[in-house]
């Protein structure tokens, strides 16, 4: 399943990339995110909520481009990959986009599970990002 959401942030991207290089405070503006705990410099477990379903999602930071984007592996019971990415558009504005694609194991029902998720992870999603450009001010 692939999810693809975005947003225009009225800040440049530097400020941007400030607020979301600091992983920890995700869950302040994601509000499937209940906490963050760090077990390595470059992994950490997430507990996710979505509705009554909440599980430990174990990710790898895979990719970190100063300023650019960031990206992640989800290496627990949910698998796949994603991608943070700031792009500079009209007058100074940052296009921030948040690209996942993932895999549900089968007792999540798998790809069935995925159809069923998908526009719920995308709702809370948007919500996330309009929070996320809440939480940055405008320049």
């Amino acid at each position: 399943m692939r999810i693809r959401v975005g947003i225009v942030i009225d800040a440049p991207p530097a400020v941007v990339w400030s607020r979301v290089r600091d992983i920890s405070s995700h869950v302040e503006w994601m509000a499937d995110a209940e906490s963050i705990t760090f077990t390595s410099p470059t992994t950490f477990d997430c507990v996710t909520r979505v509705g009554p379903f909440r599980l430990v999602d174990r990710m790898e930071i895979v990719a970190w481009d100063e300023g650019r984007a960031m990206g992640i592996r989800h290496v627990g019971l949910v698998r796949g990959e994603g991608r943070f990415t700031l792009r500079r558009t009209w007058r100074g504005r940052t296009r921030f986009t948040w690209d996942e694609r993932l895999r549900f194991p089968w007792w999540m029902g798998g790809p069935v599970g995925a159809l069923t998720a998908k526009p719920v992870l995308r709702h809370i999603w948007r919500g996330n990002l309009r929070r996320l450009r809440a939480s940055i001010p405008s320049t």
